[in-house]
């Protein structure tokens, strides 16, 4: 027996197990105890996802101010729940680097965009990580939303947790980041955690809208690893149909 979801495409049908449905509807009474949300759906190379969105992000944010809980807005505030562009460009892009068989590792992966975009490109797993509960609660809401809980695993991760994660001890393939470097002070563990299970003949990408770009990093990362820097322009329309180009800073380390 199964529960069949009808996303925004009628011609797509996606099955969720009992368990599953179980999962999804204990989740969404989880997350409606803080946010009003609903799924949306995102047209990705003609074909749809449903992200959970929030529906009073500004009333959210207000009653933070008020209870004075914004310390430091970069960590304060719910960027984990925005579908940042970013994670679209490198979700298509790493279909260039022959994803079939291999494992990837999400980084900071927020509601998990990326990796919903990736599982379509034939990876053997996925994982998608964050440190954030919140985060991980709406990412795996996403992935049983869409179908795709046998090919994504959902779990914490620190990355400023030392040592080897036994999780990951046979090496990663490929990790990827999107819209993760912002806070300086996670520069050096990111490139220890690379470092530590990246597979040796494997890749690290780390996409960055390039108004936000850390050069920082990319040195520090060449002390490391190999690395190449390159850019990708994407032209989109904003909410009111103006067209808009961004450009993103595209990392790509290799061991050396």
């Amino acid at each position: 027996m199964t529960t069949r979801i009808q996303p925004h495409d009628p011609q797509t049908e996606i099955s969720l197990t009992p368990q599953e449905q179980t999962e999804l509807d204990t989740l969404l009474r989880r997350i409606r105890t803080d946010f009003d949300v609903d799924f949306e759906p995102l047209d990705v190379d003609n074909q749809t996802l449903e992200v959970l969105t929030i529906q009073n992000m500004q009333s959210h944010v207000d009653a933070l101010l008020r209870r004075k809980a914004i310390h430091n807005p970069l960590k304060d505030l719910p960027l984990w729940a925005k579908v940042w562009p970013g994670s679209f460009v490198l979700g298509r892009f790493m279909r260039k680097y022959a994803p079939e068989g291999k494992s990837l590792l999400e980084l900071g992966a927020g509601c998990g965009v990326l990796s919903l975009v990736a599982a379509r490109y034939n990876f053997a797993h996925i994982f998608l990580t964050d440190a954030k509960e919140q985060a991980l609660c709406f990412a795996k809401a996403n992935v049983l939303r869409n179908g795709l809980a046998s090919r994504i695993t959902v779990t914490r991760l620190d990355v400023t947790t030392p040592g080897q994660d036994t999780r990951f001890a046979g090496g990663i393939d490929r990790i990827a980041a999107s819209e993760i470097l912002y806070l300086d002070e996670l520069h050096r563990p990111l490139i220890k955690f690379v470092s530590r299970h990246l597979a040796q003949e494997g890749k690290a990408f780390f996409c960055t809208d390039i108004a936000r770009a850390k050069p920082r990093f990319a040195k520090l990362a060449a002390k490391t690893f190999h690395v190449t820097e390159g850019h990708i322009g994407v032209t989109a329309h904003d909410p009111e149909g103006k067209e808009q180009r961004r450009i993103y800073n595209i990392l790509i380390l290799e061991k050396t």
